[in-house]
């Protein structure tokens, strides 16, 4: 008895180190993907990108989004944007925030996470790598939910869950609790990552909506300190942005 407890200890102890070896040859075989990018948007050297998939609600999320789509464009040709979170100092959140305007986004890779710091607002996602997801019921709601992720061979693969309900969605989509975002992140060149992001939520979406994200590496960019202290807009009781013009 005592030789077979020795000989499974053994056996254990061997796929043990086997797993632990598989993970460390998988982490170091990781692509650099480290430092900070720039949004792109087409033009020279943008790979080509697969179109958006269609975006197809379940009622009455349909109808609500498409009237709010309507309000905002009309407001936009009157210039009169609506209120977004960014007017009033609100942070994006996932995953409007992995593309506001042309802010670069900083990607930080150590031992056992991903970090992606966006200049914009200085928003901060932790991508904890080879943990199992929790439950999307015991994920706290916030703006970045809970990110966990595996290399792929050269893709890096982020499952993220718990994006509380009033975080703006893609193109303003609603959201319920239940969002499910899925990230595949890949060295398209060595200087031009891509982002591919699918949304699911069998509460809101008939199907899942997938579309890509393009960024272009800015060596040595040094990240600049982006504080919202907005003083000098307001937002009116039609939602509308206006200007202070003066103190009162």
């Amino acid at each position: 008895m005592k030789t077979r407890h020795i000989v499974a200890t053994i056996i254990l102890f061997a796929l043990a180190s086997g797993a632990l070896v598989r993970a460390q040859s998988a982490a170091s075989a990781a692509p650099n993907i480290g430092g900070a990018w720039e949004p792109m948007r087409g033009g020279p050297g943008a790979p080509p990108v697969t179109p958006p998939s269609p975006i197809v609600l379940k009622a009455p999320y349909a109808s609500e989004w498409q009237a709010r789509r309507a309000a905002q464009d009309a407001a936009t040709k009157k210039g009169e944007p609506l209120a977004t979170l960014g007017s009033q100092c609100v942070p994006y959140g996932m995953p409007t925030m992995m593309a506001v305007a042309n802010y670069p986004v900083e990607i930080l890779q150590t031992q056992g996470q991903v970090t992606l710091i966006t200049e914009a607002f200085s928003e901060v996602r932790r991508v904890y790598l080879d943990r199992p997801q929790a439950k999307i019921d015991e994920v706290p709601p916030g703006y970045y939910g809970r990110s966990i992720g595996k290399w792929d061979g050269d893709t890096l693969v982020i499952d993220t869950v718990g994006i509380a309900k009033q975080v703006a969605g893609y193109q303003s989509l609603p959201h319920s609790p239940q969002l499910h975002i899925t990230e595949r992140v890949k060295l398209a060149t060595a200087d031009v990552l891509q982002d591919q992001i699918t949304l699911d939520d069998p509460i809101v979406l008939e199907k899942p909506v997938t579309y890509t994200l393009t960024y272009r590496r800015l060596p040595k960019y040094e990240m600049v300190e982006f504080v919202c202290d907005n003083n000098r807009e307001y937002v009116d009781d039609k939602g509308v942005v206006r200007l202070k013009t003066q103190e009162k």
